[in-house]
């Protein structure tokens, strides 16, 4: 099993490669729309954030960044399409992921190969060990990481990053 030091570096790279891919970008160039469905840098990044909101919450935090609205950003919100009532700036999603990285370590930093064999339920999904659902939950989050470079592309940046 992987362990949850190895877990918080690799969250901690995820963090990384999303400030290269918005290195440079504007709020503006992160509500650019594709030309099909999908959904802008700003949303992937606020969805990001949601997901270690979740991750934090499975370790134990309930309300891991108080007085912030993040609800424009859960599974299965409505694309952003302008910037709005709800749409943070890029940069302040930037800095919210900053936030909730420390918080993620330190929890994960208190878990045990044992703790983490603890069972708990993940929204309506069946019971598991909570290694499971944070290494499903980490899987998510480079599924969203993987985004950012085509994303970024997008804004017209025409460079290479990673």
């Amino acid at each position: 099993m992987i362990s949850s030091e190895v877990l918080s570096l690799a969250f901690a790279r995820n963090i990384e490669i999303i400030k290269m891919q918005t290195e440079g970008l504007t709020h503006q160039d992160s509500l650019l729309q594709l030309p099909f469905r999908s959904n802008c840098l700003n949303w992937v990044v606020g969805h990001l954030l949601t997901n270690r909101c979740n991750i934090i919450r499975l370790l134990g935090e309930d309300n891991p960044l108080p007085g912030i609205n993040i609800s424009h950003y859960e599974r299965e919100s409505d694309p952003i399409q302008e910037d709005g009532e709800g749409v943070l700036n890029l940069n302040e999603l930037i800095d919210h992921l900053d936030k909730t990285q420390i918080i993620l370590s330190k929890f994960l930093e208190s878990e045990t190969a044992d703790s983490l064999q603890r069972l708990t339920t993940y929204r309506d999904r069946p019971e598991r060990p909570l290694a499971g659902w944070v290494f499903y939950l980490y899987f998510h989050d480079c599924y969203h990481v993987g985004q950012t470079e085509l994303l970024r592309q997008a804004a017209g940046t025409n460079d290479k990053i990673i």
